[in-house]
């Protein structure tokens, strides 16, 4: 869910959290063990977001039995939508009444246990997008709050403004922020995060909102992943929040949002929206501010991002934008259908999809997940970024294990045919200058040669991607 800002809560509440968070900087200069996230996510991952009931009527069901098809897709992790108890009937609701139950329209725990058994024997992990920023007002809490108001057991379980009354974001009335300074919301909200493992095997969450706690009461994720972790050392945390922010690494957090600095706001749109300058657009998104670039969650599409990118983009972009995804250090979401090329609006509730693959997209999304597990420098890397000058449609970087594992990039988003001039660094002109190179997408050989003045010139055709490696 897609995040704004709030105006500040009570005096006394805003005052304590200050202390809290006072503490917590002072102790990240020396940062305790646990606090820096474990090698829970594989090199070369590539992680599939699921919306169950687009695989089926019987969602959870049919999501198993369309695993063969992810595994042979290249997926590493599905992440689940949300599959918690709703009030809401809607094929993604994060109105959550039960932390501890299942839609029943999706499935039974049974349902579950099965989609995760047969996940693992797969090699595939199963996340679950989790919402512990606040509940439904059909909650059982907040329903006791409206009842009883101040004699509820309930009333302080809710985040409250000067007014006294129950904060929201944006305008979500009908899901109010939970109060994270009561120790009982922070035990309950633990319980429910640490019971899907217990009870179904689950690798890992997507902490919906994880923006929206950090604000109020930062100092309540590092304790909560750090008791996940002492059930499961290998849980997988993802953080809805901006990869740019340094908290939620430092606070056990695998992978963020590639958001920009400001909350929400998807820092590759830019690059689409004014293809023509796509180079120097590329650039800025994958330089600025970036604290943990292999830390990063790059999507296309999302549960929040509408229309697909296809739809909005069309088919040539989407295709040089998937290769961009899947090369640049970070991990590739991959939404329902992308492989596709599914066309429809994820809260619109779409009926299943029929998986047809008109645009010819599988194989490609096939072959990168399958060159991220194969190739070290695509992996992990060091990522060069190589930028043309000017303003230019074309992007190219290198990544690089080694002098014999190296992969270098070259993408042009425009319609239009693109003469690139790059001014690499002196070792990785030595480096690729006259080497023999095979490009891993197309099968294509060549070689490319630096001038005198340690430039490399080379002509893109409208729309290419291109990943050269050397030939072995």
């Amino acid at each position: 869910m897609n995040p704004t800002f709030f105006p500040s809560n009570n005096t006394h509440r805003a005052a304590w959290a200050a202390v809290l968070l006072a503490l917590w900087l002072l102790g990240c200069a020396h940062l305790p063990t646990g606090l820096a996230p474990p090698d829970t996510v594989k090199p070369g991952a590539v992680m599939y977001g699921v919306v169950p009931p687009l695989f089926g009527h019987k969602p959870l069901q049919d999501v198993t039995a369309r695993l063969d098809y992810l595994q042979e897709l290249g997926v590493d992790i599905i992440l689940l939508s949300p599959i918690n108890a709703t009030d809401d009937p809607s094929s993604i609701s994060y109105s959550i009444t039960d932390y501890f139950n299942l839609r029943p329209d999706f499935g039974n725990v049974e349902d579950l246990k099965q989609l995760v058994g047969e996940a693992e024997r797969r090699g595939i992990k199963v996340m679950m997008d989790f919402v512990p920023n606040h509940t439904s007002t059909a909650h059982p809490f907040y329903q006791d709050v409206q009842k009883n108001g101040k004699a509820s057991v309930h009333y302080d379980f809710y985040d409250r403004d000067n007014a006294g009354q129950i904060t929201h974001y944006f305008d979500w009335v009908g899901l109010p922020n939970l109060n994270y300074d009561h120790p009982e919301v922070i035990s309950m909200m633990t319980r429910a995060f640490k019971y899907w493992i217990h009870v179904a095997g689950i690798d890992g969450y997507r902490a919906d909102a994880a923006w929206g706690i950090r604000q109020r009461a930062p100092q309540v994720w590092h304790p909560l992943i750090r008791e996940l972790r002492a059930i499961d050392p290998g849980v997988i945390m993802v953080a809805e929040a901006g990869a740019r922010d340094p908290f939620y690494i430092r606070n056990g957090f695998d992978l963020a949002y590639d958001w920009t600095e400001e909350l929400g706001h998807w820092a590759w749109k830019p690059v689409f929206e004014r293809v023509h300058r796509a180079g120097s657009l590329i650039h800025e998104a994958l330089t600025k501010n970036q604290y943990a670039p292999r830390a990063v969650l790059r999507f296309l599409n999302n549960n929040d991002t509408g229309l697909r990118f296809i739809t909005r983009y069309g088919l040539d972009v989407t295709r040089v934008a998937a290769v961009l995804q899947h090369t640049v250090p970070g991990v590739p979401l991959v939404y329902t259908g992308d492989e596709i090329g599914a066309e429809y609006e994820p809260y619109e509730d779409p009926p299943p999809i029929a998986w047809e693959d008109k645009h010819n997209l599988r194989q490609l999304y096939r072959r990168l997940a399958g060159l991220r597990e194969a190739l070290p420098a695509i992996h992990s890397g060091d990522f060069i970024p190589l930028p043309p000058r000017g303003g230019s449609s074309a992007y190219a970087f290198i990544r690089i294990a080694d002098r014999h594992n190296w992969a270098l990039v070259l993408l042009n988003f425009d319609l239009f045919p693109e003469m690139v001039t790059l001014y690499p660094p002196k070792d990785i002109v030595e480096l690729i200058s006259g080497s023999a190179l095979k490009d891993a997408l197309s099968g294509t050989r060549m070689r490319l040669s630096a001038d005198g003045a340690g430039e490399l010139k080379m002509h893109l055709d409208a729309y290419t991607a291109m990943i050269l490696i050397p030939e072995q």
